[in-house]
């Protein structure tokens, strides 16, 4: 399901009431492919509910560079919400999760093994708040840049 930002706190109340665990991650997403559907289902496997944060178009694009995102929010969250391991999508306009993280306090901050979990964004208001931070390996090294490089090379002409 698609939410808005702003209800992040009512959901995080209402799952704090029934004992759920929230695991949550973040990226780009930009044209989902298997490395992404073997993060998630394995991030879910964290805990009861997932909830991934897309950057917003604008954060992609002072991130990755004008060229970027490929797909746009919309796209990218229905694709990402229609995941059977995915319980709800929302975006966050800034370059970095911490505002989200530090308003929803997930159980579990998931990000892939390329990140050093010490300069994983929003670890200290996880931590300090009895959650853990993990990470996950990357399946075949996939990535949407590696896949955009090789439709560059395949179909130059």
């Amino acid at each position: 399901m698609i939410i808005e930002r702003s209800e992040l706190n009512q959901l995080r109340k209402k799952f704090k009431n029934e004992n759920k665990k929230v695991v949550f991650s973040n990226g780009c997403f930009d044209i989902v492919h298997a490395g992404h559907v073997d993060y998630l289902n394995k991030a879910k496997s964290f805990g009861d509910i997932l909830i991934v944060a897309l950057n917003s178009d604008e954060s992609i694009r002072r991130i990755k560079g004008s060229k970027r995102p490929i797909v746009n929010y919309s796209e990218r969250a229905f694709v990402v919400s229609n995941l059977k391991c995915v319980d709800y999508v929302t975006y966050f306009e800034e370059d970095t999760p911490k505002e989200i993280i530090d308003e929803l306090i997930p159980d579990i901050l998931v990000k892939g093994a390329d990140w050093d979990i010490s300069k994983i964004v929003g670890r200290e208001t996880v931590e300090s708040n009895g959650g853990e931070v993990k990470t996950i390996e990357f399946v075949n090294q996939q990535s949407t840049s590696n896949i955009i490089k090789i439709i560059l090379e395949r179909y130059k002409e």
